[in-house]
């Protein structure tokens, strides 16, 4: 793992030690009568699978806080809604590349003769599932890809192919009913791999990957102590607390694409993000169109209603009545948001809570300009960047393997990590609770070496080891495509 001389004193800041926040779960009003396109995490990394360090990984994850159990119905994804993960690769704060997400659900109408009458089951399954689109499955559920060039709602789009067939619509596998369905316990890692698909990327060179399906929720946090006005010891140990949200799934949305792909030449830092989107106009029905479950709808442009790039951004920094603009605007337009950044309210609330935890007294607060509006100098800053909320990874910097990560990412001194994207092991929650609380502000050092324009004395506490309590680490997680875990089973 290389170490440079910026990267050493972000970890030297860091090293004094080892309150917030599900990192997009049902955070703006709106979004929570809309679960189907709350998307809850963004994950963008070089991937760390061997062998695959010439790709990145985008993983955008939706649908929050799904119990196992929660039949007949599950979690099928909105056909009527637009997922997209979109990628800047010339810092001017507007996607150059975007993949777009649609999907299909069709109704089987499965039937069982009863009394001498065909009749409908009232299932999404009438026995055992263990391969691809199987008769027993009552609802299919599939989706395409395209990849959009110029604009997000530009006529420069084209269709992702499966790579061995040339198909142009894929399989998103079942969720995790339970372990009878998939014929015994431990069976549904190996029916939801049959879903993972090489890919052809129009415009690329090389063959990528993609899954869509149910996994466990990755994300980890002490979710209902935070809220209770952080009921718990934030510089207690890291691992004091289980993770609240361990028994929940979530449905994710993987790509894996060429490093090239992305940057298309431009320069070497890229941004990401990821929306969902529903038309304008819409129309309940009480007779939808015969195999579909859902209603009808009516056209209109797409608006969008979920946004989501860096961590705990809408969450905890923008305040409650901009949260639903938030998630309509784009990352262009967040000028008009710029007060929460340079004048956050967090650090203020952590030092009402606890007020021998001072909060830092630079404003604006150009240290959080940097970790959350333009890329940290030296990191993962792009050479032109126009200030706009979104993940950055430099991906230039050299990928490190799963064994060998630190959980605080750069500031635990490893460069393929957070801030410099965003893996599954990264322990976001604790990172930017110290970066809330200044701990750039003592690694730039006198000479202000991450150019973030304050210093040691501005930040009281920079150097605590601000912790929710709940470790997240890559352990958990695979080293190899998609990198979730299977999700929760519905009936063990």
């Amino acid at each position: 793992m290389r170490k440079t001389p910026i990267l050493a004193a972000l970890a030297l800041a860091a090293s004094a030690g080892n309150p917030a926040l599900a990192s997009s779960h049902r955070e703006a009003p709106f979004i929570t009568t809309q679960p189907k396109v709350d998307g809850t995490d963004f994950y963008m990394f070089r991937s760390y699978e061997p062998g695959r360090d010439g790709f990145v990984t985008l993983i955008a994850n939706y649908l929050p806080l799904q119990d196992a159990y929660g039949g007949p119905n599950y979690f099928s994804l909105d056909r009527k809604a637009l997922y997209e993960i979109h990628i800047d690769n010339d810092g001017d704060a507007r996607e150059d590349i975007s993949f777009q997400f649609s999907f299909k659900n069709t109704l089987k109408d499965t039937a069982l003769n009863v009394g001498g009458k065909q009749v409908s089951i009232p299932l999404i399954q009438s026995g055992g599932i263990g391969s691809v689109n199987p008769d027993t499955l009552n609802l299919r559920e599939t989706y395409s890809v395209d990849v959009v060039r110029s604009g997000r709602r530009s006529h420069d789009r084209a269709r992702i192919t499966n790579a061995s067939d040339g198909a142009r619509e894929f399989d998103k596998p079942v969720d995790n009913i339970g372990d009878k369905t998939f014929g015994g316990a431990g069976n549904y890692d190996a029916y939801a791999s049959r879903h993972v698909y090489d890919i052809k990327v129009p415009g690329c060179g090389g063959i990528g990957r993609l899954f869509v399906g149910q996994r466990k929720d990755p994300f980890a946090v002490n979710l209902g102590k935070v809220f209770d006005l952080i009921n718990l010891n934030p510089l207690g140990a890291s691992d004091a607390d289980p993770n609240t949200i361990d028994d929940k799934n979530v449905t994710s949305l993987v790509l894996e694409v060429p490093i090239a792909c992305l940057t298309n030449g431009r320069e070497n830092v890229i941004g990401g993000w990821t929306t969902a989107s529903l038309r304008q106009g819409q129309l309940l029905s009480g007779s939808p169109p015969a195999g579909h479950q859902t209603t009808n709808f009516v056209g209109g442009p797409w608006v969008q209603v979920s946004r989501l790039g860096m961590p705990l951004v809408n969450e905890v920094v923008i305040g409650l009545k901009d949260k639903d603009r938030f998630n309509s605007a784009k990352p262009k337009d967040d000028g008009q948001f710029l007060t929460y950044v340079t004048n956050p309210t967090l650090p203020a609330l952590i030092e009402l809570l606890f007020p021998i935890a001072k909060a830092p007294t630079n404003f604006p607060r150009t240290d959080l300009i940097a970790a959350f509006l333009t890329g940290v100098a030296g990191v993962n800053q792009p050479a032109n960047v126009v200030p706009s909320e979104m993940l950055r990874l430099n991906t230039s910097l050299p990928v490190t393997p799963r064994a060998m990560q630190n959980n605080l990412g750069v500031l635990g001194g490893d460069v393929g990590g957070f801030p410099n994207g965003r893996r599954p092991g990264d322990d976001v929650v604790d990172i930017e609770l110290r970066v809330a609380m200044g701990v750039l502000c003592h690694a730039t050092g006198a000479n202000d070496a991450l150019k973030v324009g304050c210093k040691a004395a501005d930040a009281p506490v920079g150097t605590a080891p601000i912790t929710d309590q709940v470790r997240q680490h890559a352990d958990q997680f695979g080293d190899a495509f998609p990198y979730l875990r299977a999700p929760l089973p519905g009936s063990p």
